[in-house]
């Protein structure tokens, strides 16, 4: 059973209910976390080592935050196959290291378009786009990289680090990338609803 070691992990989370928990957990096994804006901000004043993004990148966010994760030294590192020597090697020439667990959930899409007076273009800005970027690349490199969505999930991959010594099994990534794959689907599918009930005139 290939079991994946956690080195680094990118945070960045709507719903920040046991976040700060989840941060001190993966703490004992040297782990570098890579966070943004209030997730950041939070696990900072929780007394968690945090590196931000923009640090991490060399690029500052920007456009109101709309560009802040959508970057070579992000999807590179969640997308590189461990086991590809010339994946590695662009890794290598390229200065990106490797990032083995995601831990994202979206913008609050739903909840924003449901609240009476909702505009089209509020609704447009609760698009998310670099989390189901992140999510996406990080599952379809289950072999190697962990994605969580679920703040319910926290307590499950802390117990199974503690277990291995601060690894995650492929069956666990594959379950968990399934869960991510679901979450998009019905994410986009929100979206797609909505949109379709308004229109604009020509």
């Amino acid at each position: 059973m290939l079991l994946n070691e956690i080195k680094r992990v990118l945070i960045s989370v709507t719903d920040k209910a046991g976040i700060v928990e989840l941060a001190q957990g993966l703490q004992p096994y040297g782990v570098q976390i890579l966070s943004t804006g209030g997730t950041a901000a939070q696990l900072r004043k929780s007394g968690v080592s945090v590196t931000d993004v923009s640090d991490y990148t060399g690029f500052p966010e920007m456009m109101d935050g709309r560009v802040k994760t959508l970057h070579p030294k992000i999807h590179g590192g969640l997308l590189a196959l461990r086991d590809n020597e010339s994946h590695m090697q662009a890794l290598r020439l390229h200065g990106i290291s490797l990032i083995d667990m995601v831990v994202i959930n979206l913008y609050r899409f739903e909840d924003t378009v449901a609240k009476e007076g909702c505009t089209l273009e509020h609704a447009i800005e609760n698009i998310d786009i670099g989390g189901p970027s992140m999510l996406r690349a990080a599952s379809k490199n289950y072999r190697f990289v962990s994605v969580v969505t679920d703040p319910a999930d926290y307590p499950k991959i802390l117990a199974e680090m503690k277990k291995t010594g601060g690894k995650i099994s492929e069956a666990t990534n594959f379950e968990l990338a399934k869960k991510t794959f679901r979450l998009t689907a019905h994410y986009d599918g929100a979206i797609s609803n909505y949109l379709e009930k308004v229109s604009i005139r020509s």
